[in-house]
């Protein structure tokens, strides 16, 4: 059973944490989980994996159940997992994930004493509060080691996304343009596109783009 890392408790301060740390995620771990969907994550990440060396540790912010780390797994098994999660029941089903710690609040308060080898959203950045993305970028960044990956809706502009009856919970942009702005050291190794009309291994049109430290540049926290 994975460790569980408690923050302290906290006033969420965006409407947008206040939604997913409540009931709303309840619904959402309901239909996001399947066969179909975890073969499609493991074709996504061997194809990004494939461009990385040495990679022994992992976090992911809003890991949700861990769908996504279970699939890191299955291509680095000596890799120390780690999860951060805002919402309480999804916590729960992490600490069933063996040899993951699980740190349990918002990404936005998080304060790492640690960094990893690879940092990674999926499906999160969407859901930050546009006036702290910066704050989202500067997390990934200063907490990776080496790598950093999000897999996230693009858009070349910003854009407000209804989401199932909810304004302001969902946006789209070039998140990875404004990563690469808030940190220009870092090198884009390779970006893809997951189509949710793939034959085979469909995902709901995410594109993903993984970014390298230069060796000069790389952080470790003591």
């Amino acid at each position: 059973m994975g460790e569980l890392r408690e923050m302290k408790p906290e006033t969420f301060k965006t409407k947008q944490e206040q939604l997913w740390a409540g009931d709303h995620t309840k619904a959402y771990i309901q239909r996001s989980d399947s066969p179909q969907l975890r073969a499609s994550k493991a074709a996504a990440y061997a194809k990004i994996l494939a461009h990385t060396r040495g990679v022994r540790s992992v976090i992911e912010f809003g890991a949700n159940i861990g769908l996504n780390l279970r699939a890191i797994r299955h291509f680095l098994p000596d890799a120390k997992l780690s999860a951060l999660e805002i919402n309480e029941t999804a916590v729960e089903a992490l600490r069933q994930i063996e040899d993951l710690d699980v740190y349990h609040g918002s990404l936005l308060e998080f304060a790492p004493q640690q960094t990893w080898d690879l940092t990674l959203t999926m499906g999160v950045l969407i859901h930050v509060n546009p006036d702290r993305l910066r704050d989202a970028y500067d997390l990934l960044y200063r907490a990776s080691n080496r790598y950093v990956c999000i897999f996230e809706y693009y858009n070349p502009t910003p854009a407000m996304i209804m989401h199932r009856g909810h304004e302001d919970q969902m946006f789209k942009r070039d998140f990875a343009g404004e990563l690469l702005q808030a940190h220009p050291d870092l090198n884009l190794l390779d970006y893809g596109f997951v189509y949710r009309g793939d034959p085979v291994f469909p995902l709901d049109d995410v594109t993903w783009f993984l970014f390298e430290k230069p060796q000069a540049t790389l952080l470790t926290l003591r």
